[in-house]
């Protein structure tokens, strides 16, 4: 056994004290859509919800053995980390100091609360994470605190490696597939690090949200690389940059076992499991279960393992959740449409709308010409193949219009 795995090892005996391990679990609703054994690593179902506290213990515990009088830790985060963090303080007794930006959801702010009580003070500081973890850095300067990084740390990646740990001994062998999600890669680049040093010979696939794929811009500039713009709906995976320790690890994974989950897909799966398994996933949570389809035929009879990595989701976003999903699914649609202004025409739109069709939005723009005026409608259906029939009867009828649905900017300004 090597080192990393023994330390692997004795990090995840020292958590015991501080929780259980995660359940690790069948799941018969994914295994028979996809003729599988589909096995959940229930990350969502720790004290924090998340893997996060994993990583934090681990690297505070190794601090606090470099040296016992230590008594002030800093970190940054708008979320999973924060809270992790804010557990492992109260369960030490030392002092937390959470940077987060004033951006951050009211929610979040009120469970990292709970979870260190009287051990943390939260400090809310820049619109941007990069202004939170400059301020973050700079107090840690002056300070002489602490600073606990969310990924980009050998012995957060350590810590995280439990997963596998725990995992390994919960199936009593090593599976056919595992699935992980990655953001910083933290969690990737800690379980990869121990199934090579126990020599599991399973195939792995990492998963990225599409509007945040740091790791193979920086497998294929071959090094870490800054993305300039990143999508924040994921925000538990979303990270513009991947971590140079993790990338040490991960620099060798094929692009090929890369994945890149779409952010309206990924909605489709939160909705999916929540309706019927009654799984709770944050979007990064859901990461890896939403792997699954692109995987399809491949992974047919084998055991899959997939970490649902956390499971802090806050409903006010489920109308969000619901509307994305019903976009990627194509059930619903938004377009401009060019009413004549004459009596009885808006009568006319009406009767070519199907048995199953729904208006959720109908709002006058402003008036484009003398004889038209410019309105936005939307339209839920049942089925995708109703809008062709829809769109169709338009046409006959003269109804001009412009389908805006995938269009970013105008979907950005009128939806």
């Amino acid at each position: 056994m090597t080192d990393f795995a023994k330390a692997a090892r004795a990090a995840t005996a020292a958590m015991r004290d501080l929780f259980p391990a995660t359940p690790l679990q069948r799941n018969a609703f994914l295994s028979e859509r996809y003729d599988a054994d589909i096995w959940l690593k229930r990350e969502d179902l720790s004290p924090v919800r998340s893997y996060k506290i994993r990583g934090a213990f681990n690297a505070m515990t190794k601090r606090l053995a470099e040296d016992p009088e230590r008594r002030l830790f800093v970190c940054a985060s708008a979320g999973n980390h924060a809270q992790g963090v804010a557990f492992v303080c109260r369960h030490f007794g030392v002092r937390g100091e959470i940077f987060m930006p004033v951006t951050t959801p009211r929610q979040k702010i009120e469970k990292t609360r709970a979870f260190g009580g009287d051990a943390v003070e939260i400090r809310l500081v820049g619109d941007y994470f990069d202004d939170t973890l400059a301020a973050a850095q700079a107090f840690c300067e002056e300070s002489g605190a602490v600073f606990l990084s969310p990924f980009d740390d050998p012995d957060v990646m350590e810590g995280q490696a439990s997963v596998a740990v725990e995992m390994l001994e919960q199936l009593g062998k090593a599976p056919d597939r595992l699935i992980l999600p990655v953001g910083g890669g933290g969690l990737s680049s800690g379980v990869l690090s121990y199934f090579k040093a126990t020599g599991a010979a399973t195939r792995v696939k990492l998963v990225e949200p599409l509007g945040g794929m740091s790791l193979a811009a920086a497998l294929k500039a071959g090094h870490p690389v800054t993305l300039p713009v990143v999508d924040n709906f994921v925000d538990g995976a979303a990270v513009a940059r991947i971590g140079a320790a993790p990338f040490e690890v991960l620099g060798a994974t094929d692009p090929g076992d890369v994945l890149a989950a779409p952010e309206n897909r990924i909605c489709v799966t939160i909705s999916e499991l929540l309706n019927i398994e009654g799984i709770v996933l944050e979007p990064a949570g859901a990461l890896a279960i939403d792997a699954l389809q692109d995987l399809g035929a491949a992974i047919r009879g084998q055991s899959v393992v997939c970490v649902t990595s956390g499971g802090n989701f806050d409903f006010e976003r489920l109308p969000e959740v619901k509307e994305r999903a019903m976009r990627y699914r194509g059930v619903k649609k938004y377009f401009i449409l060019r009413m004549p202004q004459r009596p009885g025409a808006l009568k006319d739109f009406l009767a070519l709308l199907g048995p199953g069709d729904d208006i959720a939005r109908f709002e006058y723009l402003k008036k484009s010409a003398r004889n038209f005026g410019s309105v936005l409608i939307g339209i839920e259906a049942r089925d995708a193949a109703d809008f062709e029939a829809l769109f169709t009867r338009m046409a006959e009828c003269g109804f001009a219009y412009r389908d805006i649905t995938e269009d970013e900017v105008l979907a950005e300004f009128l939806i």
